[in-house]
């Protein structure tokens, strides 16, 4: 498999932990490596963890060796790191990293991207109109409809929402959306991870799923008439702090939150250090950790690859299951 590896924001943790994963997958030499990133940070990072790894360092992929042994460096050009701080150039230079690995993947040179933490603050500050790495690869793909779904060992997330203010949710919601969304996830489960009958629980807007119609009226008129419609596969609409509380997402395939939190509080708190974030609906497969920049622990050699080891470890589960599942619709 050949794995794409981008920076995230260079004054954050990403080289960092794309570095440690990098030599995790080397010892192993069964992937070819990528990674887009300035060769003064990835060299600067090599020695701050003292880690001997054999690499070349290339402007583009084409160049790069084709020996699983060797990592290839893809040279975004010399950068100035100010460790803890989102800048316009650390901005820039993520967003340059993304194209790259875009590319690749486009001209079949890498079969999925990994992507390291980015600033929302760094890329408003260099002028790129994107809230995050979902919206950024849909519109290269230009894919109308995709899901944040998030998967670990122990729960399979994805969101109706994403990137909104909460007081917008209950306008956005409606059943239309909400058909577009658990489509793509039916078809996820399906192709992506070969689960042939899914079975979805859905959570409510408001609290105690509305208390029919007592404490908001959404379940009443957009979530019931749906989880009707699709009563083969999705169960609901479940108040959310019960059904976490009783531990009834282990009866389930994947769990749909109405907005962000509701989602991602729960899923965190079970799989902080092994959670990946994965757009569903992409014709390409993006993976990456679900946590952050964590500028406050940048430039220290302190911080746990394990996340996006594991990001880098569905990517290749994902493409496998792409050609194994591919009857599955």
């Amino acid at each position: 498999m050949r794995l794409f590896f981008t920076c995230g924001d260079c004054n954050g943790i990403g080289p960092e932990i794309v570095t440690k994963t990098l030599a995790y997958f080397s010892k192993q030499k069964k992937h070819k490596l990528y990674f887009a990133v300035p060769k003064n940070i990835f060299e600067d990072v090599l020695n701050l963890l003292q880690l001997d790894l054999e690499y070349e360092v290339v402007k583009k992929i084409e160049q790069s060796s084709p020996l699983k042994n060797i990592i290839s460096i893809i040279n975004l050009g010399k950068t100035n790191v100010v460790s803890g701080k989102p800048t316009k150039l650390s901005g820039e230079v993520a967003f340059k990293a993304l194209q790259e690995s875009f590319q690749a993947v486009e001209k079949n040179l890498a079969d999925c991207i990994i992507t390291a933490p980015i600033s929302k603050e760094a890329f408003y500050k260099a002028g790129i109109e994107f809230p995050g790495h979902t919206e950024l690869f849909a519109s290269w793909t230009k894919t109308e409809n995709v899901v944040m779904f998030f998967h670990s060992a122990k729960l399979k997330s994805a969101l109706l929402t994403i990137h909104i203010p909460l007081k917008t949710v209950s306008f956005s919601l409606d059943k239309n959306l909400i058909r577009k969304k658990i489509d793509i996830i039916l078809h996820t489960l399906r192709r992506d991870f070969c689960i042939e009958k899914p079975r979805i629980a859905l959570l409510g807007l408001n609290p105690h799923a509305g208390e029919n119609g007592l404490l908001g009226d959404e379940e009443k008129n957009i979530f019931d008439p749906f989880v009707d419609e699709y009563k083969e596969f999705v169960k609901g609409p479940f108040p959310a702090d019960a059904f976490f509380g009783m531990h009834l997402y282990k009866e389930f395939d994947v769990v749909v939150g109405a907005y962000h939190d509701q989602a991602l509080i729960p899923f965190k708190m079970l799989s902080f250090s092994d959670g990946v974030n994965f757009t569903a609906g992409l014709p390409i497969v993006r993976t990456s950790p679900d946590h952050g920049t964590a500028y406050d622990i940048a430039g220290k050699g302190i911080a746990d690859p394990s996340s996006i080891i594991h990001a880098a470890k569905l990517a290749i589960q994902i493409c496998e299951n792409r050609k194994k599942c591919a009857a599955i619709n």
